[in-house]
């Protein structure tokens, strides 16, 4: 039966600079969007402001939808990653609380793209979207009929 990742991922943007978590994968530090797998009754959105707050320490909602991704990775998993943008004011000081997490960095657009230690194609790809500029109302992935009960994960978004 298929059954593709479903991800999330945070494109956060501060006075010109994008925000990467580092991580090692395989002994090798690595650098991603704060990003992670969707939960069990969770919304897109709310799995969003999840990873970043677990991946960076800032707690935000975000600003925009910028699009999603289909891949498959070399070892043939497939993903779906939902792209989410925030915009912050000024560069927040980050504090991972997941222990995969070493760091995070704020860096220009440019370097991230040149970078040949990226988790994945999905990484700079985001850049190149953030980039073009298009930024999508966050209703488009509003959840259908979802279920408010006790230890739901909710946002409205």
């Amino acid at each position: 039966m298929f059954k593709p990742h479903v991800t999330v991922a945070c494109l956060v943007q501060a006075e010109g600079e994008l925000l990467v978590v580092e991580e090692q994968i395989n002994g090798r530090a690595t650098w991603n969007q704060p990003a992670g797998h969707l939960e069990a009754d969770e919304t897109l959105l709310a799995a969003a402001q999840r990873e970043l707050f677990e991946e960076t320490g800032i707690a935000s909602s975000m600003d925009y939808f910028l699009g999603v991704q289909q891949w498959i990775a070399p070892d043939n998993t497939p993903f779906v990653r939902f792209l989410f943008g925030l915009d912050l004011a000024e560069k927040q000081v980050t504090t991972p609380q997941d222990s995969d997490i070493d760091c995070c960095w704020w860096l220009p657009p440019a370097q991230i793209l040149a970078a040949d230690n990226l988790r994945s194609p999905l990484v700079a790809e985001s850049v190149r979207l953030w980039q073009q500029g298009a930024r999508y109302p966050l209703h488009l992935i509003n959840p259908f009929n979802w279920p408010i009960h006790e230890g739901a994960r909710h946002t409205d978004a």
